[in-house]
């Protein structure tokens, strides 16, 4: 069975997670560095999200002008 792929909304919630722990000094020094790696990832993940959204949003945008001539 296939992954379920992960939206950025589950992502930030696990960030905010990490981040929460960080703060929190919950996290030993072998915790913390797994907890910055994921987050890490997490971050990379949510950047290519909005990335790819901007690019789709623009898009759009230059078709409805462009269909408006």
């Amino acid at each position: 069975m296939a992954a379920k792929k992960e939206t950025y909304t589950e992502a930030m919630k696990k960030l905010e997670a990490i981040v929460a722990k960080i703060e929190g000094g919950e996290l030993d020094i072998d915790q913390l560095g797994d907890s910055l790696k994921e987050a890490q990832k997490l971050i990379k993940f949510c950047k290519d999200k909005l990335y790819k959204a901007d690019e789709e949003i623009r898009k759009m945008l230059d078709d409805s002008h462009g269909s408006e001539e």
